[in-house]
């Protein structure tokens, strides 16, 4: 279990989020803990293919590999 601590503004806003919502405060922490780790997980995946796959090549080199310059 998770104690967190937050601003009454804050807190404000999500109480009148979960009434819209009909659904409990906590609910909606959770939700968002999990959509940032989410997030958060697949920026890393895709800097990690983004690594992988720079090319040192110049541009026009790649264009002529590809047969895109006659």
């Amino acid at each position: 279990m998770l104690a967190v601590r937050i601003e009454s503004e804050l807190e404000d806003k999500l109480d009148a989020l979960a009434k819209l919502r009909q659904r409990s405060k906590s609910d909606l922490v959770r939700e968002a803990i999990q959509r940032m780790l989410d997030d958060t997980e697949d920026v890393e995946l895709a800097e990690t293919a983004l690594a992988k796959t720079k090319s040192s090549k110049p541009l026009s080199q790649l264009r002529k590999e590809l047969g895109l310059e006659g």
